[in-house]
């Protein structure tokens, strides 16, 4: 098994100064196939949903044709772009649960353009149970989205708060991991425990699988807390880090409730362009087209 080194093996990043930028990316002359890629952590409340709309927004801002797939039941990647879950009458639960369901029956556009997503809602907490009995059941998101790998340029899945069977799904289904990661002492202790679920799955059931970076979030530079867990998390992961950092603002969950990307509910503030700024060092490093 990979030590967790070997696990995090990503290309550097072409910047060697964290305040250098990234050049804006080359249009695309065609869509797909897209590439997968999971949005994990265990911990709760560490920004996955948030950079999963926000970063998808700003990819789909430089022309890539995305997919945001909510896969936690909690359902709040999908209000976060204006579906409320519970009028959904169906949803990746029914993707999961009926193999001749057609993805594009679930498949919702928004009012974003280049954004679509698959929604879920709280049915979806049932599946981890359902599933256990399934033959090949890590690999049954992977086979839904299969169906329409051609159609997108990146496909990003918002995972729950957990390392149970739906996230091994999302691993599994993916061709790159992002962690993010608060900026607070007991979330970098988490980290390892993630590190040792992505090396089970390249070991048994995904070998092409890599980690695309960890995104430190929820920044707040005038704490010294702050300061001293971000020296940590670079000196334990060097350029694995991305040099993009995600500050704390209250203007994140005021665009969750105006169930809009902060990129276009406050297109100039810093956090807009935190994500934007995300979205080419990605591209820079390979990890979208």
């Amino acid at each position: 098994m990979m030590n967790s080194q070997q696990a995090l093996d990503i290309p550097k990043s072409t910047s060697t100064d964290p305040e250098q930028d990234f050049d804006d990316p080359a249009p695309l002359d065609t869509h797909g196939p897209a590439r997968v890629i999971a949005m994990v952590n265990q911990k709760g409340g560490v920004g996955k949903t948030t950079s999963s709309i926000n970063l998808g927004a700003s990819l789909a801002a430089y022309g890539r044709k995305m997919l945001l797939v909510d896969f936690d039941p909690q359902g709040a990647l999908s209000v976060g772009l204006g579906i409320n879950p519970y009028e959904l009458e169906i949803s990746v639960y029914n993707l999961l649960m009926n193999s001749r369901l057609d993805p594009h029956e679930v498949i919702v556009g928004t009012d974003f353009d280049n954004i679509d997503i698959i929604p879920a809602n709280i049915d979806l907490s049932a599946a981890e149970v359902q599933l256990v009995g399934e033959v090949a059941r890590e690999q049954i998101l992977s086979r839904v989205l299969s169906k329409v790998t051609d159609e997108y340029d990146v496909i990003l899945i918002d995972c729950q708060p957990s390392l149970g069977l739906l996230t091994v799904n999302a691993l599994t289904a993916a061709h790159g991991v992002i962690i993010p990661l608060e900026t607070e002492f007991f979330a970098l202790r988490g980290v390892a425990l993630l590190v040792e679920t992505i090396e089970k799955i390249q070991d048994r059931l995904n070998p092409s699988l890599v980690v695309d970076g960890i995104l430190a979030t929820m920044y707040d530079s005038r704490t010294l807390h702050s300061k001293e867990v971000m020296t940590r998390v670079t000196e334990a992961f060097d350029d694995k880090v991305f040099d993009t950092v995600i500050n704390r603002t209250v203007k994140f969950p005021d665009a969750s409730v105006a169930a809009e990307p902060i990129t276009s509910f406050a297109p100039k503030h810093a956090g807009s362009e935190a994500y934007r700024r995300l979205a080419r060092e990605l591209i820079a490093r390979g990890g979208a087209p």
